[in-house]
């Protein structure tokens, strides 16, 4: 389902050559898409960790708390941070881009994963972590930043075996009934529409005409919930899984808080790994965070940016249309910028 301001993006991915994964991966030789999302091997060498030996190191690091992994050679294999279940690996080199929202490209070797449970010191000693380790070393499935980019202006849809859309260029909500801008309230289960049990027993019924749409956190919800299995609860109160709003989320979500909500403006970057949830207050009408976005790290203009389901833009952006999806520009989400969370 196209954008309905991006109607011309449909006919471009459809003179591509069709793939799979909305992300399209093309190799080195090839010329990226001039208009589709896409996410393109960067190759250049880059040195990839040695295969899970009795060679490998962790050290310990501090700010926040965390385990990282080395071979041999000292390339870092692994990141876990002690609370939190999202581990970066290091694998090929990607480089992430939307064309039509930025000139800016994102080129990272991190990949997302989540392990079993949350990490601990010492938890390299467990009998679940080496045979997890080795497996998400040699992982080709998509990972965080892969399954993200699937809901991306322009995305091909895909559906499971029910027929039920699970990936596809994803909207963030209808127009209001005044016509000023698009309605909130779209979660994961409204961009499928379909029912939802949640893991308290409670249950949730999506909206006809938020169908396709997920609002910031809702994108979130899909992203780390649905499709990473990450555990979801349908309250903005404290529990196991992510709440349904972004200043839920930032109070009371899982994992590790990695900067607190000041009320003011963070610059707080370098607490921040790829993956990792940032949080703004971008209304102003109140003292509540009331956007969410994911952390993709340093861009290729060397700034930090991440990607959110925005209204301007319709939906899932690492783009600059309606404001810079930038932490430290200046602009109306650098301003705004101001807690983070490690899930």
């Amino acid at each position: 389902m196209s954008r309905t301001t991006t109607a011309v993006r449909a006919g471009v991915l459809v003179a591509a050559i069709g793939v799979a994964v909305a992300a399209f991966v093309h190799f080195d030789e090839e010329p990226p898409p001039s208009s589709a999302v896409s996410a393109v091997p960067s190759g250049g060498g880059a040195v990839l960790p040695e295969a899970v030996n009795d060679s490998y190191t962790f050290e310990r690091l501090d700010n926040p708390p965390r385990t990282v992994v080395r071979d041999a050679r000292s390339v870092v294999a692994a990141t876990m941070t002690d609370g939190a279940r999202t581990v970066v690996v290091t694998g090929p080199s990607r480089t992430f881009r939307e064309p039509k929202a930025t000139t800016a490209v994102v080129t990272t070797n991190a990949w997302v994963r989540l392990a079993p449970q949350a990490w601990q010191a010492g938890g390299e000693s467990a009998d679940w972590f080496r045979p997890w380790l080795a497996n998400a070393l040699r992982d080709e499935s998509p990972d965080v930043f892969a399954v993200a980019m699937e809901y991306l202006d322009g995305a091909t849809d895909r559906k499971d075996a029910k027929g039920i859309r699970f990936s596809g260029d994803a909207a963030f909500g209808p127009v209001a009934p005044t016509g000023d801008g698009r309605l909130e309230r779209s979660d994961f289960y409204d961009y499928l529409g379909v029912a939802w049990t949640f893991g308290d027993g409670t249950q949730a019924e999506p909206d006809s005409e938020h169908y396709g749409s997920v609002d910031c956190s809702g994108f979130v919800r899909l992203v780390y919930g649905y499709r990473m299995n990450y555990p979801l609860r349908n309250t903005n109160t404290p529990g196991p899984g992510l709440p349904r709003r972004a200043y839920a989320i930032a109070e009371f979500g899982p994992g590790v808080t990695l900067v607190p909500d000041s009320g003011r403006r963070s610059t707080a970057y370098t607490a921040l790994q790829p993956g990792d949830l940032v949080f703004f207050e971008v209304e102003g009408s109140t003292d509540q965070l009331d956007h969410s976005g994911i952390y993709l790290g340093v861009d290729s203009e060397g700034h930090h940016r991440f990607m959110s389901s925005r209204e301007r833009i319709n939906g899932p952006t690492i783009g600059d249309v309606g404001g810079t999806s930038l932490l430290d520009d200046g602009g109306m989400y650098s301003r705004a910028f101001r807690a983070a969370r490690r899930l």
